[in-house]
Order: C-alpha cells, then sequence, then structure tokens
C-alpha cells in the first residue's frame, strides 16, 4: 500500500556534522520517507524542528535541487536575500548550483514539521558561514581540504 505509516518508519537526530557544527541540529528530528516507500531516485525527509533547533547549517548544493514545504509550525528561511518567514503551506525551492546557501531555523517557542525533497546521491556541499565542506564521497572536511 502506498500510504506510509509515519509511526512505524524510526525518528532519528543522527547528523554527519563534525561536533563543533552539530549543536545547531540537535533539535532537529527527521524520518527518511523515501526508502521506507520504496523510492530510489531522489530523497524525503519528515522533518520536526524543535523551538531553537536548525535544519542545518546555511548550505548549497552542487549537484542536488531541494524543495522544502511547511507542515505546522513556523521556521525562518534565511538564505542570500534575508529572512522569510515560513508557515503551514509555504513552500521554497533550491536549484542546483545556485550559490544561495539556505537554512531554515526555528525561532518559535512550538515545534515545527516539514518535509524535505532533494536528489539522493553524493555531491559537494558548500557552507558558507562556517569552515565546513562535504566532499562528494569524502564527507566533510574543513575548506581546505583538511580532516577534522
Amino acid at each position: 500500500m502506498p500510504k506510509l505509516d509515519l509511526d512505524a518508519i524510526p525518528q532519528t537526530n543522527a547528523t554527519g556534522y563534525p561536533p563543533e557544527y552539530a549543536g545547531q541540529v540537535q533539535g532537529r528530528h527527521y524520518r527518511r520517507l523515501g526508502p521506507a516507500g520504496g523510492l530510489t531516485e531522489y530523497g524525503v525527509s519528515h522533518v520536526v524542528l524543535d523551538p531553537g533547533a536548525w535544519s542545518a547549517h546555511r548550505h548549497w548544493h552542487e549537484g542536488e535541487d531541494e524543495f522544502v514545504v511547511m507542515l505546522s509550525g513556523e521556521a525562518v528561511l534565511v538564505d542570500d536575500s534575508g529572512e522569510t518567514a515560513m508557515r503551514a503551506g509555504d513552500c521554497a525551492a533550491f536549484p542546483m548550483g545556485d550559490g544561495n546557501g539556505h537554512v531554515l531555523q526555528n525561532r518559535s517557542d512550538a515545534p515545527c514539521v516539514f518535509i524535505a525533497v532533494g536528489r539522493s546521491g553524493d555531491t559537494d556541499c558548500h557552507y558558507p558561514d562556517i569552515d565546513m565542506h562535504l566532499f562528494a564521497g569524502k564527507g566533510f572536511r574543513r575548506k581546505d581540504g583538511s580532516a577534522f
């Protein structure tokens, strides 16, 4: 049956970020819906941000489009153009390679929930505000390529 049972899909707050950058995403909880639904060409995640939590560090992907749909609560989208409130029903699109770093931050006193869609696979990811870069196939490194 195509309908997914969210309660049957494990929720995690795991991150691959180095410890010095992991704090902001500690209150991010997500479920990988794509594998649970048999999807292999793109990823879909159900994400809950606790108050104060970020979706990621501000970033952009060289080879991955991203799309977000807010389901409930409120977050602030921070990107190169400034800050934009995101509420239930709002959508945001992040084309691959555009260089516009983005992040959702929950600055409210209640959880917010959204769906994030992106392409599966390795791609370089840039973090303009911190000394971190995700090198496809190599993991997180400092911008000069050195290990954490």
